[in-house]
Order: C-alpha cells, then structure tokens, then sequence
C-alpha cells in the first residue's frame, strides 16, 4: 500500500500499487531481455498491420479518415509520415488517419479483448520516427504496450450479463496500447506512465459496441481515435499532468465503472492487472487475421480456400455450403446486398462468395458495387447454417483465451452432385497455429499491392524483417509510400 498523493489530505491509502506495478514494468523492459520469439512476433504483427494498411489505400475509409487528418492538421505539414500516400503530419494527426486505416479491412490482429495493433502499431512507429527512435526501441515499446493492454483490458472483461445488457467495448480499452506504446518511446518515467494511464483511465470511452447492432463503419474510425487520443494524452503528461496516478488501485476511477452491473456490483477482475507479468507474454497469445474479415469469419473463409484448392471447382459449380455449427449474427445474406463495409466484414456467407469469385483478398471485396453484385448476392445465399445451435462469439472468446478455437465442419455440395467435406478449429495465424515468417511475408505482397511493387516492395520487406537493425525510423518510413 503507498499514498495516492490525491488523497493523501484524506490519509487514505491506495489498497494495491497495479498502476505502479504496470508503469515500471514498461519502464524496465528491455530489448535485450525480450526473448527471440517475442521479438520475431513483434516484427510479424507490424509487418502485417502495415501491409493491411497499405491494402486499405483508395478505400473510402481510408480517403476520410486521410482528409480528417490533413484538415485537423491545417494543411499537410509535420515529422511524421502517412503510410501509402507520403503526406507529412503532426504525430496526434496522423495518428488519427493510420489507427483508423489499420482497421478499414479487419484484418489485423484479434487479441482476447480486441484489435491492439490497430493503436499499438500505428503509434509506436509514429512516435518512433517523430522521436527518431531506433528499430529495437519501437519493438520494446510494442511489446511493452501489448503486455499492459493485454492485463488492463482482460481485467475490465464484462460478465456475459454485462456483454449482454451493456455491449463490449473493445475499442473502450484500446486507449491504453495507444498510451504505452508513444508514453515508452517519449521515455517517461515510471510516474509519468502512471499518470498517463490515468488520464487514460479518464478518457476511456462507454464500453459499448452499438456498431455491432447498425453495422455502422465508424467501428473503424473509432480505432483512429483511440491512437489520436494515445497521443494527445502521452503530450499532456509530457507538458505537465498531475494527481492522476493509480487509478486502476481505485474502483471508481476505471475498473468498478467499466465492470458494474445495472444493479452497482462491481464484477472486474483486477487480478488480471499484473498476473504473470513479466514471465508469460501475452502478445504470443495473439490471433493474426489470414483474410480481410471479422474473426469469426476466418476459419470458415479457410477451409473453403482449401477445398477450392484441392478439388479445383469455381463458383458457378456450387449448389449450397452448409457452415456447421452456423455462427450467431454472422450469416446474413440480405436481398439487397450490404449496407457497410462492416456489415459485409461480418457475413460469412458475403466472405465466401467474394473469396469464390476473387481468390485475392483485399479492399476490391467492399466496394459498393461488389458489395450489391447480384451474383455475389446469389451465391452468398447458398452458404446457409446448418440446424446445429448456432456458436456465441462470448463462447468463442472463451475458447479463445483457453487456447483453441470453435470448430468448423463446411460441407460443400456442387450443381453435379459431388460433395467435398472439410473440418477445422485453429486456422492459419491462431496462436496454436500461427504462420510462418514466409507466410506473413507472402500475405504482406498481396496487402502491399495497391502501394508497393517490384523493387520497393522487396525493400521494404527486407526493411521490415530486419527493422532491429535500423537506427531511425524515420530514416525508413519513405519506404511505406
């Protein structure tokens, strides 16, 4: 137990030092003490998330949040770099466009509490370069951020009658990657950190997740947000932010409010501030995204992939895919077409009639007209659940944490009566099956496209797989254009 200074008028006692705890570990983490395999998987979630971000180039997310950043920039100006465009902002502006771009496509990380790397990444290579940071110091603080994420949020997880009655709110305790990852490489102190996650604690937004209910796209602005807000809160702190360390020791401050039941009852686990920390990384826990989707896509997205593969068969051959067990508010196929690019990222059915008609996944799926084609319309309705009871995405995050993954069973039947049956639970960058170097570096060509070709493409890989080695960031960020 230690004074909170706020209250130290009051004698009164923080009960636990978590915040503290928190805040000098990311201090004390050092490059050199990460093991090799955290490392590498720092590298390949920062390959990927850029990759995503340059596939989303174009895309009318990607245009908007790109216009919102320049306009609240006043103007193009600044030591930081836009992926995919090259213009030159303010760190907190650029912020906003890259957080919102690494989410446009859904196809970055998945963690057990949400999109990390959509704040995580963005941040830490904008801080880096606005701080001219090298390569091992940006991993460090990517490591650092998802570590104390990774415990915040896992301790503000809701009930199921929390979920239920008030929403998830994923990009609610996203503030806090954002938070680390600049607060690490604008080297504060243990007592600046804290004080930043309090500011944080204070800026978190309603844990809710009324997207989820409209289908709205600003879901994805809202990861931009919370990278802007990673900034401006790491800037104040920098410029002179008091009286606002220990929050998390403090119910009221973050964790009673966030995890209360209608009826007051505070249902958060503060335990899962500092469990393990320092001896199980959980970035190593972390899902990466193989198609350009929401998660509970994946595994079916793959195994038609594969048996396409196998049996060579094209998507006027099908006559009906049955998803077995189906997925609850994952398999609509409206009349006339998606409303959102989210609505269509949430369809099962939409994924696999793309993925059918254009095996090369990226931004051309979610166009409006592709989005309303009514051939993809047509075969999108062919892909139906089974009668099996439909899987809960609550149960599947479950799972999730417990390490495996809600099996699927597609059977796939075509127009000449052949029926071709494939099975599967952890799909290709899931923890228990995560892809190679290879692997991400193949998906990383086909993200890149839109931006990067032939020779600048290979740089930048190189670059990128070997980022340990930079000096300064900023010296490299003219690759990423």
């Amino acid at each position: 137990m230690r004074y909170n200074r706020f209250f130290r008028d009051n004698n009164w006692l923080t009960p636990t030092t978590y915040t503290q705890e928190l805040s000098e570990y990311a201090v004390n983490l050092k490059y050199e003490d990460i093991p090799p395999e955290v490392i590498e998987r720092a590298k390949m979630i920062m390959l990927q998330t850029i990759g995503v971000s340059l596939a989303a180039k174009g895309t009318p997310i990607a245009d908007k949040a790109r216009k919102m950043a320049v306009e609240a920039n006043g103007g193009e100006g600044g030591p930081t770099t836009l992926w995919g465009t090259g213009e030159k902002l303010a760190s907190v502006n650029a912020a906003l466009a890259l957080g919102t771009i690494s989410d446009a496509l859904d196809w970055e990380d998945c963690s057990w509490t949400g999109h990390p790397s959509a704040g995580i990444i963005p941040c830490a290579w904008l801080a880096a370069e606005e701080k001219h940071k090298s390569g091992k110091e940006m991993l460090t603080a990517i490591v650092a951020a998802y570590e104390v994420y990774q415990r915040i949020a896992m301790a503000v997880q809701p009930t199921d009658e929390i979920w239920k009655t008030k929403g998830w709110g994923l990009t609610s305790w996203q503030i806090f990657g954002c938070i680390l990852s600049v607060a690490k490489l604008y080297d504060f102190d243990a007592r600046k950190i804290n004080q930043a996650i309090g500011v944080g604690c204070e800026s978190s937004t309603i844990p809710t997740a009324y997207h989820a209910t409209t289908m709205s796209d600003f879901y994805h602005y809202e990861h931009g947000y919370r990278a802007r807000d990673g900034f401006l809160i790491s800037k104040s702190v920098e410029k002179g932010i008091h009286n606002q360390r220990d929050l998390l020791d403090f119910a009221p401050a973050y964790g009673g409010v966030i995890c209360c039941t209608l009826d007051g009852e505070d249902k958060s686990d503060p335990s899962w501030y500092t469990r393990d920390l320092g001896s199980r990384y959980l970035i190593m826990e972390t899902l990466m995204k193989h198609w350009p989707a929401n998660m509970w896509v994946q595994t079916t997205a793959e195994i038609v992939s594969n048996l396409v593969k196998e049996h060579g068969f094209g998507p006027e051959d099908v006559e009906e895919i049955i998803v077995d067990p189906p997925v609850a508010q994952r398999m609509w196929a409206p009349d006339d077409g998606f409303t959102s690019v989210t609505h269509a990222q949430f369809s099962i059915p939409f994924v696999v009639a793309s993925m059918l008609y254009d095996p090369n996944p990226g931004a051309q799926w979610y166009t409006e007209e592709k989005m309303k084609d009514p051939k993809i319309i047509a075969l999108a309705k062919r892909v139906k659940g089974s009668d099996s009871t439909p899987d809960s995405p609550m149960v599947g995050f479950k799972q999730f944490r417990e390490g495996t993954y809600p099996m699927k069973t597609i059977t796939i039947t075509l127009k000449n009566g052949e029926k071709y049956v494939g099975k599967m639970d952890c799909h290709p960058g899931h923890p228990a099956n995560m892809m190679t170097r290879e692997e991400f570096v193949e998906r990383f060509r086909v993200q890149a496209a839109p931006v990067l070709q032939g020779d600048r493409l290979e740089k930048a890989i190189e670059v990128l797989c070997s980022i340990e080695t930079v000096d300064d960031i900023a010296a490299v960020s003219e690759l990423l254009y």
